[in-house]
């Protein structure tokens, strides 16, 4: 078999990527039809750079959630094909069975594996933990930075002295130091992710006793069910046989997750939240002024119930930018991680170990760092798109 051309490549790549497409044309073509009852989403769609980097995340979320099922890829990731170290793109595979794709569409990297397919799975290692990470880091800096805004005095004293403590450490450092093998061997990030990652546990239960406190009828068997689900999870989330923290038996375990990325997650979360903890106590400090504050406490309304449905909800504008722009943070923080070789496996897909290893001959083979460098550019790229889309927006709202 002749090798490619690049017309032949960019069209095998569009055919394998058909049901990406196909669910971002549902996405968006539902989006706009209703998007007058979606409320700040919706608005998006009136943003020309909104809807670009919205697409362009959302490709990459598609693709790893397609890829991780197998449907994109056109080889095992971690599989090699002794023929086809450095590759060029087009490349076909010798001796190819039936069963096997017939060509390296984006070629070969010095060990030989597929640069296609580990651009495809490297996407789901960042669509599973970026997002993820973001999310925990909110859940801790908003449970503390809202009630630091709005008491003021020693508390929010103490909590931003422990933030700025925080924030004054060297990043790179502590991530070195968590994945050395005689601080993983202490348990350190272990009790870190129990400590981290009890405080979405904590603003679930809040937020519903809060709104629901005048109902126990309704109250109590909400919490219960809702705790409990989120109990297990978090139980399952950090329990780890034969670690240093296992709470549950293994049969409760609802999943594993390996050593290197639980470090990469831990770290993640407490490296955001101090950040995101100054933001909404800044706003928190702005908002307890406005008069409908004043009208809920007029009314009787506890100081949780103002925090979390007066003063939340009308800071959301800047929060959802910031949750946009901190997942491309971390992204980025993610691919360097991986850069570096710090926490993620070694034969990890993720798109910064891929530019490390393309590195060592980026003089000679350019695609095996290229292609996962354009990946990574694209991703965080949309999401700050997408970040201003919505800025754009909320300043209307």
């Amino acid at each position: 078999m002749e090798p490619l051309s690049w017309a032949d490549i960019l069209g095998r790549i569009f055919v394998q990527f058909t049901p990406v497409w196909i669910a971002l044309v549902v996405v968006f073509a539902a989006s706009i039809w209703f998007k007058r009852n979606l409320g700040l989403y919706g608005k998006l769609f009136d943003s020309t750079i909104g809807m670009i980097g919205f697409a362009l995340v959302m490709f990459w979320v598609f693709t790893g959630i397609f890829g991780a099922m197998d449907m994109v890829v056109t080889h095992d990731a971690l599989n090699q094909i002794s023929v086809m170290k450095n590759k060029a793109p087009g490349t076909p595979v010798m001796g190819a069975g039936e069963d096997v794709y017939p060509y390296y569409l984006l070629g070969g990297d010095n060990l030989a594996r597929d640069v296609f397919s580990r651009m495809v799975k490297g996407a789901w290692v960042v669509v599973q933990i970026a997002p993820l990470a973001t999310l925990f880091a909110f859940m801790v800096g908003i449970t503390l930075g809202l009630p630091a805004g709005f008491y003021g005095g020693r508390l929010d004293t103490l909590l931003s002295f422990l933030a700025n403590l925080i924030l004054a450490f060297p990043v790179i450092l502590l991530f070195y130091l968590l994945v050395t093998p005689e601080i993983i061997a202490t348990g350190i990030p272990n009790y870190m992710a129990t400590c981290l990652f009890v405080f979405p546990l904590i603003f679930v239960a809040i937020l519903l006793n809060s709104r629901y406190h005048t109902q126990p009828a309704l109250r109590t068997p909400l919490l219960i069910g809702v705790l409990g689900v989120l109990g297990w999870l978090y139980l399952s989330l950090i329990s780890e046989v034969g670690s240093k923290v296992q709470v549950i038996p293994g049969f409760l375990d609802l999943f594993d997750v390996p050593g290197g990325i639980l470090v990469v997650f831990v770290s993640v979360v407490f490296v955001n939240s101090p950040t995101v903890f100054r933001i909404v106590r800044g706003l928190t400090m702005d908002i307890k002024t406005r008069d409908y504050v004043a009208a809920a406490q007029t009314r009787g309304e506890g100081p949780w119930y103002i925090m979390l449905w007066e003063i939340l909800p009308n800071a959301r504008g800047p929060l959802i930018v910031d949750f946009c722009l901190r997942i491309g943070y971390t992204t980025i923080l993610l691919g360097t991680l991986g850069f570096f070789g710090l926490g993620l496996p070694p034969e990890s897909p993720d798109w910064g170990t891929t530019i490390n290893d393309g590195r060592r001959l980026l003089s000679i083979y350019l695609h095996p760092a290229i292609v996962p460098a354009l990946s990574l550019l694209s991703r965080v790229l949309g999401l700050n798109l997408l970040a201003d889309g919505l800025r754009e927006e909320s300043l209307k709202d």
